[in-house]
């Protein structure tokens, strides 16, 4: 249940460059080899992209079969956040609301426009089989010079972001589909991408509680099912200067205790170089769950990560009360969205 991984990750003759190649070697069907790997290494879900995608027919056959072949139901996720980034929205053959972007969105100042967003896309995720959207994306895009985020924040005032956020994850809620406010704890104020490598801010709390924190504070009212951890360091907050999807001071003390967060912490992607770069799959998804993630997200080399923490169970550099703790968050969200027929 602690993982999320790609459909190619559930392919045993593709190499680890291969399974996360952006665009290139796309699994398009569910074939006898990938059931074999799923019931041997039973995760807790796949994520659809772009390369995954051929038309509206075999993309709901795609995710229906993985469904039926696992014993226990999977998180379908995907990154709809409507404009640059919508998996579904940007393939050819789908005839879907499309954005120009959130920061459209934002312009508007109308949070009534990013509930129907959120409205509209759950609507089509839930048509093509799909329970959770990566979204809403809650930076704040204060920093000219970013280029991770740009306009797929709702634009650079945290209030009117909180407010865009808030709706977003009512409509989502609405359609059926679970949200997951993203990235933690803020991706706007950043030169540098968390893709290519070591990324830090050089802000304090008490600063991020000014502007960052807000939209996320926002989504926690609102009851996002999700918040997704960027790879982010944060040397003025934390002691441990690790990337904040590894820290416990951010996670544990920050982000539970600090801001009061219940629901499910999931990283970013673990294929990313910031993570790739100091540390191995297997490290890097025990050091993840150690310090208080519930799900890890595509690791470079899934394998690895799933026996690393099976090993770490069971020579106790992981206590089960730690993975019983996430696993009964993410079957209880399972279960509140009628996953279990």
């Amino acid at each position: 249940q602690l993982l999320l991984i790609r459909p190619e990750s559930l392919c045993p003759d593709l190499s680890s460059e291969q399974i996360n190649s952006t665009h290139e070697f796309g699994v398009t069907e569910f074939d006898p080899k990938m059931a074999e790997t799923l019931k041997n290494y039973p995760v807790g879900g796949i994520v659809i992209f772009g390369k995954n995608i051929h038309s509206p027919l075999q993309l709901t056959n795609f995710i229906e079969k993985m469904q039926q072949s696992s014993e226990i139901p999977l998180f379908m996720a995907t990154d709809e956040e409507g404009g640059k980034v919508a998996r579904i929205a940007n393939s050819p053959g789908f005839d879907v609301q499309k954005y120009e972007s959130m920061e459209s969105i934002g312009r508007s100042k109308d949070p009534q426009r990013a509930m129907e967003v959120g409205l509209a896309i759950g609507s089509y995720m839930k048509d093509h089989a799909f329970n959770l959207n990566f979204a809403p994306v809650a930076d704040v895009n204060t920093n000219p010079d970013n280029i991770v985020i740009g306009n797929r924040s709702f634009g650079n005032d945290p209030d009117l972001v909180a407010q865009m956020v808030a709706a977003e994850v009512e409509g989502l809620h609405k359609a059926g589909i679970m949200s997951c406010v993203k990235h933690f704890p803020g991706h706007g104020d950043t030169r540098e991408d968390t893709h290519k490598g070591f990324v830090s801010i050089e802000k304090s709390w008490s600063q991020l509680e000014e502007c960052e924190l807000i939209p996320f504070m926002a989504g926690i009212d609102a009851q996002t099912d999700m918040i997704m951890i960027s790879h982010i360091a944060a040397d003025r907050i934390t002691t441990d200067k690790l990337p904040s999807s590894l820290s416990y001071e951010m996670l544990e003390g920050k982000l539970r205790k600090e801001l009061d967060y219940n629901g499910l912490i999931i990283t970013d992607s673990m294929s990313m170089k910031a993570i790739t770069n100091q540390y191995s799959s297997g490290r890097a998804a025990v050091m993840a769950i150690s310090a208080g993630v519930d799900i890890v997200l595509m690791p470079e080399n899934f394998i690895e990560a799933f026996d690393s923490l099976y090993e770490a169970i069971n020579d106790g550099t992981l206590s089960e009360a730690r993975v019983d703790q996430s696993v009964l968050r993410i079957l209880s969200l399972k279960e509140r969205y009628g996953l279990f027929k």
